[in-house]
Parts: structure tokens; C-alpha cells; sequence
């Protein structure tokens, strides 16, 4: 990555997740259903499982208007989600836990979204791995400092 453009890393609706998503709402409801009884119990398992299709359209399959679609690492170390709707917000890495080979999560200094999961299923492997290293130490891999390009 020598250029001055920023490293756009696409992201890719993940089925996974989306499953993974309604199958806690799933058991949630049943827990509620279990707890509740009558219509209340009924409206509100109802209720719960519609979160759920919410977030997996949303977070997992993209489809919203505010979805994120892309990730826009600068050489400056700065990243940058961009959304469906052509805004941006900037990203940080949260640290600790937050990075795996399965995910990373990010904070996003956005009034709509304060977090972003990216599971593995959204990227390509390399997209992946670059992203992982971004949110680890802040910058991405390429000519140290102080040295020429070869």
C-alpha cells in the first residue's frame, strides 16, 4: 500500500450472523414466553423476535438505509465506516478482547451506532487479517518509518 488513498475494505453480508442473530432473539422470546404468560407474553416473545429480524437486516445482512457498507483505513492510521447513506463516522479500536480471529469489534463515534461487530464472514481473508491488525496497533502494515521504499 504505497499510494495516499485510504485501504477500502468492503463489507459483505454474513448469513451466519444473521442466523446466529434470530436464533438468540428465538430463545429470548421463548424465555419471555416462558416467564410471561397470556397476550402480554405473547406480544412481547412477539416483540423481542421482531428485534431480532431488525438486527440481523441492519447489522449482519446490510440492507438498511444506515448500514455500514465499507471500512476506509488512511495512511494517517485514522478509519472511517462508511454507510449506506454516503456518511461516515470514524472508528476505534476497543482493545482487549475485541479482536479475535472471528471478529473484531469497533467503536464508532456516530449518534445512530456506537459499536460496529465485523465477524470474519464480512471480509475476505486478507481484508480480514488487515482489519485485525489495524484495530491491534493502529496502523497497517508497509515500510517502517524513517526508511525508503525499495
Amino acid at each position: 500500500m504505497s499510494s495516499g488513498l485510504p485501504l477500502r475494505l468492503e463489507l459483505a453480508p454474513c448469513w451466519g450472523f444473521a442466523g446466529l442473530l434470530l436464533l438468540l432473539h428465538s430463545v429470548a422470546g421463548a424465555c419471555v414466553l416462558a416467564v410471561l404468560e397470556g397476550w402480554a407474553g405473547i406480544a412481547t416473545a412477539s416483540l423481542v423476535l421482531a428485534m431480532g429480524c431488525a438486527a440481523a437486516w441492519d447489522r449482519a445482512l446490510l440492507r438498511a438505509a444506515r448500514s455500514p457498507r465499507a471500512i476506509e483505513i488512511r495512511r494517517t492510521g485514522e478509519a472511517l465506516c462508511v454507510l449506506a447513506d454516503g456518511k461516515s463516522a470514524v472508528l476505534a479500536p476497543l482493545g482487549g478482547g475485541a479482536v479475535t480471529r472471528y471478529w473484531v469489534a469497533l467503536g464508532m463515534r456516530s449518534p445512530a451506532r456506537r459499536s460496529l461487530l465485523v465477524p470474519a464472514g464480512m471480509l475476505s481473508v486478507e481484508s480480514a487479517r488487515l482489519l485485525r491488525l489495524w484495530a491491534r496497533w493502529g496502523k497497517l502494515p508497509g515500510v517502517a518509518s524513517g526508511q525508503r521504499p525499495a
